[in-house]
């Protein structure tokens, strides 16, 4: 028991040291990206949050089932890339009775969380328990202060539940996503809902960018440009995009 404690010690050890060293790398990258839409992935640890972040971006992020297989926050570009870009990050899975301690460690990967415009809650619907888990993520997001963030509930690996509890479900969570990560058209339904949220908070105007407006011409379009036509006195653009990102290019030609 005591070689047992002494392991845990150990590793708890380990994770921390590894967390300190990428805190402040973390803090820079939130930092450079913090004008682009985020959508975070968030739930109990083994619910499919590698596995649908990879499907949702192309990449090749870790997929392993086991505890804290996803330590440090992945960040990839949604894709096909939209317009503006879309940003998915994967957090560390949650535990039931995480150590205070251990939760405080976390705390830099957890801050994508905090941070993120949307959170996706990721649970495993095949898992009998997955309504305790549930409860387990949520109240991690209470504690660290990103319980007020927007957020959308995936019911991930539907594909191992039966057709009469997958009716079951909808009826319990009808605003839920019933999906499989595996899955193709499953994966497109999450990312047009990831799409349709950011949209639905997005503003539309008319900006005339002078032409000798190199820099604001390239801001606008890292946002959705509607139109575009070429006058007298610039480019006439109708765009779609957050509201701080048209301040940003309004201040740019100020």
């Amino acid at each position: 028991m005591e070689l047992d404690r002494r392991k845990i010690r150990d590793r708890i050890s380990e994770l921390k040291a590894e967390l300190a060293a990428i805190d402040d790398e973390s803090k820079t990258r939130r930092a450079r990206r913090q004008e682009a839409p985020r959508v975070a992935l968030v739930g109990y640890t083994n619910a499919g949050k590698s596995s649908l972040m990879r499907a949702l971006t192309g990449s090749h992020v870790l997929v392993a089932d086991k505890l804290f297989a996803t330590l440090d926050t992945t960040v990839r570009a949604l894709w096909p890339e939209s317009r503006p870009r879309i940003l998915v990050s994967d957090t560390v899975g949650f535990i039931k009775k995480l150590p205070h301690d251990l939760v405080a460690s976390f705390r830099s990967t957890l801050d994508e969380a905090l941070e993120a415009s949307l959170l996706l809650q990721i649970v495993d619907a095949a898992d009998p328990v997955f309504r305790a888990q549930m409860q387990v993520t949520r109240e991690v997001l209470e504690e660290i202060g990103a319980g007020d963030v927007p957020w959308i509930l995936v019911l991930n690996k539907i594909d191992k539940v039966a057709q009469t509890e997958r009716e079951e479900l909808l009826k319990e969570f009808p605003a839920a996503l019933l999906v499989s990560a595996k899955d193709p058209a499953d994966v497109g339904r999450v990312r047009d809902a990831i799409i349709g949220a950011f949209e639905a908070n997005m503003t539309e105007v008319d900006l005339v960018v002078p032409y000798d407006a190199g820099s604001a011409i390239g801001e606008v379009h890292k946002v959705h440009v509607i139109s575009e036509s070429y006058e007298g006195d610039g480019v006439h653009y109708r765009v779609r995009a957050p509201e701080s990102a048209i301040e940003r290019i309004r201040a740019m030609l100020r």
